[in-house]
């Protein structure tokens, strides 16, 4: 797994599809999603991690360019 994309792919396989609207509430309702299939052992720590890295990076980049675009 290296991008969002692939982790919405990822987490289709499991019946979760997510589209509010906006970008980080959507990141962050996917980073919801994977805690409660990691909890449920369903997916592997690796998994969890790798993924998890990668939406909290992706949060970051936008919380940045709201910033840029703020100023």
């Amino acid at each position: 797994m290296k991008t969002v994309y692939e982790i919405q792919q990822y987490l289709k396989r499991f019946g979760t599809i997510i589209y509010i609207g906006d970008r980080i509430a959507d990141l962050k309702l996917m980073e919801t999603e994977l805690k409660e299939l990691y909890q449920s052992q369903l997916i592997e720590p690796r998994t969890y991690q790798t993924a998890l890295l990668i939406l909290r990076h992706e949060i970051q980049m936008e919380k940045d360019k709201r910033q840029e675009k703020d100023r």
